[in-house]
């Protein structure tokens, strides 16, 4: 009798393994699916949330640059919901993660200072304005038009079409020059013309020009003054106000009108000359 005892001992042990490692798979897995179910679940919250927001936003007329930034927070704040569910279902103490989570602080936050501060910068634009989806500036080191300005970067499109990831806190920390802040701007050119030539003649024909074209504006009045005598020019400055959105094609377009009716009416552009004089013996 002993004996089938001692013969059956390990046969039930294992047996007894097997069933915990069965029991222990058959909860594990549950709580996987569950955790992929809450997931998904998730998910699908989350986008439909995301479409709700966008639309309130959006019927409420608010800037695009603070929808880009509400919705991107919002998001991110409801993917970290979702990520301590799945945390808690699959067996992890919430209490203790978030305890591990906080003494990580010091260490994390001094790794995303950059981040902290670029989140800070994004808060400042928002309240404060300087800038807004559309506008094109001037940053450190970079230009663009303004395309989207999220919690940590502001996206630019630059003139020749690449998309520029400036963090927040170097827009916030330093100088910007928005071109698009105010709904007037003033162009300016220095026109050189060769000495000799009639100067109230030429600035006839400015005048001409610029009375042609529609997109200059009358108040502020344009001016057309001899700016200075250069070495080797007579220097015709004109300043004119256009709109905003104007300036470039106005600034581009003249450059080319002034350039061809200089030419059809005989005024001539200086280059640079030297006069020798030679000795003679």
């Amino acid at each position: 009798m002993n004996w089938l005892l001692l013969n059956a001992a390990p046969g039930s042990k294992i047996e007894q393994a097997l069933e915990k490692l069965v029991d222990f798979g058959m909860d594990a897995g549950k709580d996987i699916f569950v955790a992929i179910l809450i997931y998904s679940i998730g998910r699908f919250i989350i986008r439909q949330i995301s479409i709700l927001i966008a639309k309130v936003l959006e019927k409420r007329k608010i800037e695009v640059s603070v929808q880009t930034f509400l919705k991107s927070l919002v998001k991110i704040l409801l993917n970290m919901v979702l990520a301590f569910a799945i945390i808690s279902k699959l067996g992890v103490e919430t209490t203790s993660f978030a305890a591990l989570l906080a003494s990580a602080g010091v260490a994390v936050g001094m790794a995303l200072s950059g981040n902290l501060s670029n989140f800070a910068g994004g808060l400042i634009i928002l309240v404060f304005k300087p800038f807004k989806v559309g506008d094109y500036i001037d940053g450190p080191g970079v230009s663009g038009t303004i395309k989207e300005i999220q919690i940590f970067h502001t996206i630019l499109s630059t003139l020749d079409n690449r998309m520029i990831y400036v963090p927040n806190g170097m827009l916030s920390g330093n100088a910007v020059t928005n071109y698009s802040k105010q709904e007037m701007r003033r162009v300016e050119w220095v026109f050189g013309v060769e000495y000799g030539e009639d100067v109230k003649r030429v600035r006839a024909v400015l005048q001409r020009i610029i009375n042609a074209d529609s997109r200059i504006l009358d108040t502020p009045a344009p001016i057309i003054v001899l700016g200075s005598l250069s070495a080797s020019s007579v220097d015709i400055t004109v300043r004119v106000w256009v709109k905003s959105a104007d300036y470039w094609s106005v600034l581009y377009d003249i450059n080319e009108i002034v350039y061809t009716t200089f030419n059809e009416e005989g005024i001539g552009f200086p280059f640079p000359q030297l006069t020798v004089h030679q000795a003679k013996d």
